[in-house]
Formats: structure tokens, sequence, C-alpha cells
């Protein structure tokens, strides 16, 4: 039975990217470029974005996954993860990424010509960033077709056998709201003891701190569909005290992150706040979803097909019109409405006039092509 509530939290927390995404060119985070006035208070709420909505993706493409399993072999499972996300992959490197590229390098005198003398000559010189060659926003997707291949015999076990005692054992205490909470302890332990030897990198090779955490997270959303109505009672019966769990330990760990300065001990507290303060909000947010989203819409079958275009599409319109916006001296309020209004519109028309329509196009953005019904006309009586 298919959960309306999980297509709706995707669609939000990916059209929260956007945002994010457009603030990233205001704070002082490293990115690709950066406006010309830098805004310090914006770290906070983007610091409240960044906790949980990678984790929460993640969460529910293991969750997806569930799903996707239950009508494929492991090797059918196999070629439609190919077709899903390798196909785009490999056509965003080329296609999509190389314009961002391209302004950047125009923004750091790095290189004078039109795009035409950049694309594709300069394109696979080297990787980035010293070259040009990247998948930059894409990331997630070699990361989510990795995992998706090397825990197939895992998740066909678990499958198969709906009631070994791995499965029994999770169903007993999550039960009770303080149950969910055990799978923080994993998630503690990477993030106190591997993040700090390996920064993150997006590279996936030697990224060992994002692999093993983002897999671990999408493992717990595999596990968490598994057990079905036990967990969907429990977030939705105590979807509350998830939340206030979420606002009293990130204001916890500001308070920590302000206040000592580095040393192990904060190191470790820290982290323990943070990796609770990201469980409490993924909890929360599937809880008040399950309870008011999960339900048919018009508006959700149309977005839940557009939001992969969206997320491949989006940086790139992005930095093409924040280039054109990093010199003008007007407000933080003008520039990111035209980047957030201006990244949905474009996004929008793309998706609608181009890769909605053209069944050949459709696969490069990674949606199924349009299968065309004929209704037989019945006899006359």
């Amino acid at each position: 039975m298919r959960r309306h509530d999980l297509d709706w939290l995707r669609v939000i927390v990916f059209g929260l990217l956007i945002f994010y995404h457009v603030g990233m060119f205001f704070v002082p985070w490293e990115f690709h470029i950066k406006n010309n006035v830098i805004y310090d208070r914006l770290v906070y709420p983007m610091w409240f974005l960044n906790q949980w909505r990678l984790p929460i993706l993640f969460v529910i493409s293991g969750m997806g996954t569930y799903y996707a399993l239950q009508k494929r072999t492991g090797a059918q499972f196999t070629v439609e993860r190919i077709k899903r996300l390798g196909l785009p992959l490999i056509f965003g490197m080329i296609c999509i990424i190389s314009p961002q590229i391209y302004f950047e390098r125009l923004d750091k005198n790095q290189f004078a010509g039109n795009y035409f003398d950049f694309w594709p000559s300069q394109l696979f010189i080297g990787i980035y960033p010293e070259g040009n060659f990247s998948w930059h926003h894409l990331w997630f997707l070699p990361y989510l077709l990795v995992f998706s291949i090397i825990l197939i015999p895992l998740f066909f076990y678990l499958k198969n056998h709906p009631n070994n005692k791995f499965i029994s054992w999770i169903k007993r205490i999550t039960v009770r709201p303080i149950g969910l909470y055990i799978f923080i302890i994993p998630l503690y332990f990477i993030e106190t003891l591997i993040e700090p030897i390996f920064p993150v990198t997006h590279a996936l090779l030697n990224d060992w701190f994002t692999f093993i955490n983002c897999i671990t997270l999408f493992f717990y959303g595999f596990i968490l569909i598994s057990i079905k109505d036990t967990f969907w009672r429990t977030a939705k019966r105590y979807r509350k005290h998830f939340l206030i769990a979420g606002i009293l330990s990130f204001s916890i760990m500001l308070f920590i992150t302000h206040q000592y300065q580095d040393s192990h001990i904060r190191h470790y507290t820290e982290a323990f706040f943070k990796i609770a303060n990201l469980w409490s909000w993924i909890l929360a947010l599937f809880g008040f979803s399950a309870t008011y989203l999960n339900r048919k819409s018009n508006l959700l079958n149309y977005a839940n097909e557009a939001v992969y275009p969206f997320y491949i599409l989006h940086q790139t319109i992005m930095i093409v019109i924040a280039y054109y916006l990093i010199k003008l001296d007007w407000s933080l309020v003008v520039k990111s409405s035209i980047m957030i209004l201006g990244t949905f519109i474009f996004s929008w028309f793309f998706y609608e006039f181009l890769i909605r329509r053209w069944k050949y196009i459709r696969p490069l953005f990674g949606l199924k092509k349009k299968i065309k019904v004929v209704q037989q006309k019945r006899a006359p009586c």
C-alpha cells in the first residue's frame, strides 16, 4: 500500500533544497560562487535545515527501496537502479553540471570565453576542484546507487524472513518512543569516531564518514518500513514529544557550540545533541506527515514526478541567475527572491515543456517512459 505521506515528505524536502542552496550564496560557508555581501545571521536557519534534510532523504530512500523490492528480483532491481540513478548521473555530469563550473571559472577569472569555448573541450580536463569534471550537487545519486547494490543481499534476506529475530526485536522496542532512539547509538559512534578522521568530501572514494553515516540511515529506512504499523503508530502518537525533543536538542547544541571552547568533552557532548536533534526531527516529520499528509492529491501526483528533474536542474539554474546578481548592490530579500522564483520557474518550464513531454528525454532525468493506454472500443450490443 502506497504511503502518500512519504511522497509529500520527499517533495517538501527536495523543495527546501532550493531554499538551502540559495542560502549558500549568502552565508560564509564555502560554495561555488558567493554574493558580494555575506550575511552571518543566515547561518542559524541554514544550520537547522542542514541537520536533518539529507538524513531524512536517505531514510525515505531506504523506505522506497523496501517497496521497490516487493515486485522485483535482485537483477531487475539493479538494472532499474542503474537506469534511474546511473543514467541521470552521467547525463547530468556532462550536460547539467558543466554550466555551474563554467560560471564559477568566469567568476574566479579562471577562464575567458563563451560557454561553447568551455564545453566540451574543457569539461574532461581533470577532476573538480582542480579540473572541470564533477557531479556537484548530484553526489546523492552515486551514493544511493552504491548503497542499493551493496545492500541487496541483506534486504532480500530481511524481505524473505519478515519474522526474523532482529525485526521482531525492533518491533518490540519501538512500541514505546524511547525505543526509536536506539537508532541514534550507531550514528553517535559514527559521528564521534569517524567524522574527525574523514572530513566530508562527497567524492565517494575515501569519504568514509559520509558513506558510513548515509548507508546507515538508508538501512534504517528499510528497517522502519519493514515493521510497518508498529513504527507509524508510535511516530503518530508521540509526534509532539519528538518535536519538543528536536527543539530542545538543537537549542542545547547551539548553546554548547557558542559557550565552550573546542575540547574532547565538547566534541562528544555536542555530537550527542547533534544526533539526538537530527533523529528527533526525522521522527517528528514522519509523525506529523503520517497524521496530516497521507492522502491522495492531483498536485502530489504532479509534484512527485517533477521533483527528480527539479533536483537535477535547480542548482545549475540557480548559479546562472546568481552569477548576474553578484556585483549588484541589491538587498538580500531582492536577490534571494529573484533566485528562488527564477529557479522554480525555469525548472518548471524545462520540466513541463521539455522533459515531461518527450519520452526519449524522460529517462535522462530518471523518469519512466510514458506508457500509452489504448482503450478498446466496445462492440455494440
